[in-house]
C-alpha cells in the first residue's frame, strides 16, 4: 500500500477573501451537529449549502444520492455558487465544516470515499489556522486557505484544532467522471488509487441507520437496505 494515494493538493487555488466573505453572510445561521457524537469531543457542526430536500440541515452524506438542490444558505453566497458551477461533476453532499477551537475528531474512516470508488471527497479551506492536526493514515497534512485537497477518506483520519479559531472548510462530496478523471490522473497514475481493507464499526453502523431513517427520503432508504 506504499505507492496508494491517501491525498492530492490539487493546482487549483479559490479567493481567500471572497470565501470569507460568503462564508460572513452564513456564519450566524444555524449549524447542525454532527450526528456522530461518539467520534469526537467538543462542537464539530455543519450546513448544508445543497442537500436532496433544500435545507441547510440536512447534514448526511451519502453515497446513494438523489439530485442535491441549493439550500436557502446558498441563494446569498455568489463566490461558494461559482466554485460549485465551476467543479463539473455530481455532487452528493455540499457543506461547511466547522470545528471549534479545542475540538477533536477521533480516529476513524468513512466507507466508499476514495476515488477508486467511484466517488471522492474534496477540501477547501476557508479559515484554519497552524495548530490544526489533521492526521491521513499516520502522516500530518497541512490544508492552507484556498487550497483544494482531495481526502481519501478510506484511510484512518483524525483532526483536532489546538489553535486559538474555528477551523471552517467547504467540503464537496461528488461522482467520479471523465472530467474528474483528467483532473485525478494528471496528478497520479489510474493504478494508484486502490480501496484499502476497510470496516465499519456496530456503533459507526447503528448511527448512520438511525440517520437514514431520520432523513426518510428515497435513497436513504435505498441504502438502509445495504446495511439492515
Amino acid at each position: 500500500m506504499e505507492n496508494l494515494v491517501r491525498s492530492i493538493k490539487f493546482p487549483l487555488f479559490f479567493d481567500t477573501e471572497r470565501l470569507k466573505n460568503d462564508l460572513s453572510k452564513i456564519i450566524d445561521k444555524n449549524w447542525t451537529a454532527h450526528y456522530n457524537a461518539r467520534d469526537y469531543t467538543g462542537e464539530w457542526t455543519s450546513i448544508a449549502l445543497m442537500s436532496e430536500n433544500g435545507k441547510s440541515d440536512q447534514i448526511y452524506a451519502s453515497p446513494v444520492s438523489e439530485k442535491l438542490v441549493p439550500t436557502e444558505i446558498l441563494n446569498s453566497c455568489t463566490y461558494f455558487q461559482e466554485i460549485l458551477d465551476s467543479l463539473l461533476f455530481e455532487k452528493t453532499a455540499v457543506r461547511l465544516l466547522r470545528l471549534a477551537v479545542g475540538a477533536e475528531v477521533k480516529p476513524h474512516s468513512d466507507n466508499c470515499l476514495g476515488y477508486e470508488d467511484g466517488c471522492f471527497r474534496l477540501h477547501i479551506p476557508i479559515i484554519t489556522n497552524s495548530e490544526v492536526e489533521f492526521i491521513l493514515d499516520g502522516n500530518r497534512l497541512v490544508m492552507n486557505e484556498g487550497e483544494c485537497w482531495y481526502i481519501d477518506a478510506n484511510f484512518t483520519h483524525s483532526v483536532a484544532n489546538r489553535g486559538k479559531e474555528d477551523r471552517i472548510h467547504l467540503v464537496i462530496d461528488g461522482l467520479r467522471n471523465a472530467w474528474t478523471d483528467e483532473l485525478f490522473f494528471k496528478e497520479a497514475k489510474p493504478d494508484r488509487f486502490i480501496k484499502p481493507e476497510a470496516s465499519m464499526s456496530e456503533e459507526q453502523k447503528r448511527l448512520m441507520i438511525a440517520e437514514l431513517q431520520r432523513m426518510n427520503t428515497p435513497a436513504a432508504l435505498e441504502l438502509l437496505k445495504t446495511l439492515e
